[in-house]
């Protein structure tokens, strides 16, 4: 199974042509800005762009403007190098493709598309659109989970301080008065033990899994495939990446497709722009299947990654040739449910992270007060 996953972890290149450019790609630029840029920086740039193109505003003036009022970062020495290109004759899409950090392949595609086509700023407009959903989805989602990690933060390192610091004294305690203790009390007395004990391993051994990983998600096409298909599967958090995944792609190949790009390409570009890679090699399977002549929709049926709605609604989009309208609904559809689901899966997250925190504690405190209690009958007794 390993070898037939690491055989499908080789993206094809795209086609060489007006939008096939992977072979090489163009030489990266010769300013090499330091530090992060964030995707709010380029989506502020896209919506400005884009009312800026709309306005009339030739693109390198455009371009100038935003650059001038950009604060020195690394994004700033982007579009330095950007308008420098784009003066000298470079197109805006070769110019943006030697600068992937800040765009990628599917935003330099998609504004290939639009120079072609005559349209760049309703290409823009839409690229900004997209990018500013993304960035709203990432917010809700960020702040929504500041509550729970602050109350998993808190309880972690309290029951951690319990069991490190105050458990040992307990134990002390028990063995002055030599009482027989329950088992949930033994339990306890051995947790702490061996934490005290194996600190390292208690608290060293989570942070190396977790490099671990995070350098296996990199590294390994096999492992970031089965972590990503385990992802897929997981109660509450499958169905809705699940849904955000079509929402992407659906809106990504419909907008590609009206732009006029052609299918093979925009299914190439919308495949190398996923990070999902159960999603890349089922667009990558679309793909194989439509260079031998077939339509659509009953290839993403077969990869079992669209649900029966949007085969549907793509089957009739190339019957109707309305394709790229229908793949927008469904993105504007899916995009809501994402949207819902998110709201609903955080309300059901933050009390079942009080409930088990509560269980934690619970157990902390029974487990404590049993032999305390023991100790007060047997010293009132005497």
């Amino acid at each position: 199974m390993a070898k037939k996953i690491q055989r499908s972890s080789a993206r094809p290149a795209g086609p060489t042509g007006a939008l096939g450019r992977d072979d090489a790609g163009p030489e990266p630029s010769p300013r090499r800005a330091r530090g992060r840029i964030r995707p709010r920086q380029v989506t502020d740039f896209t919506v400005q762009l884009a009312t800026l193109t709309e306005a009339g505003i030739p693109i390198v003036k455009a371009l100038t403007i935003l650059e001038g009022q950009m604060r020195p970062g690394p994004f700033k020495a982007v579009l330095q190098d950007v308008v420098e290109d784009v003066t000298s004759g470079t197109p805006l899409s070769e110019a943006l493709e030697k600068h992937p950090r800040a765009f990628d392949r599917l935003y330099a595609n998609m504004v290939r598309a639009g120079e072609a086509g005559g349209v760049l700023g309703l290409v823009l407009e839409r690229q900004a659109k997209y990018q500013e959903s993304v960035e709203t989805i990432k917010a809700k989602v960020r702040n929504a989970t500041i509550y729970p990690s602050v109350i998993v933060s808190v309880a972690v390192m309290v029951i951690a301080a319990v069991i490190v610091f105050i458990i040992p004294r307990f134990e002390e305690i028990f063995r002055s008065f030599g009482i027989d203790l329950p088992r949930m009390t033994q339990i306890l007395l051995d947790v702490s033990r061996f934490s005290v004990d194996r600190w390292y391993v208690v608290f060293g051994l989570p942070i190396v899994l977790f490099i671990a990983h995070v350098m296996a998600l990199r590294r390994s096409y096999a492992y970031r495939y089965r972590v990503h298909k385990i992802m897929l599967k997981l109660p509450l958090i499958g169905p809705m990446l699940s849904k955000a995944l079509i929402a992407a792609f659906t809106r990504n190949f419909g907008t590609l497709v009206q732009a006029g790009v052609p299918h093979l390409d925009a299914l190439g570009i919308v495949r190398d722009a996923t990070r999902n890679e159960v999603l890349a090699e089922g667009v990558e399977s679309i793909r194989k299947t439509v260079r031998e002549g077939e339509g659509i929709a009953r290839p993403m049926g077969e990869t079992g990654l669209f649900d029966d709605l949007v085969v549907n609604m793509v089957d009739v989009g190339e019957a109707t040739g309305e394709l790229d309208r229908m793949l927008l609904k469904v993105a504007d559809a899916y995009e809501i449910q994402v949207d819902r689901q998110i709201d609903s899966l955080f309300k059901v997250i933050e009390p079942m992270l009080l409930i088990v925190v509560a269980a934690f504690v619970g157990f902390i405190v029974v487990a404590l007060f049993l032999p305390l209690l023991e100790i007060m009958n047997t010293i009132g007794n005497a």
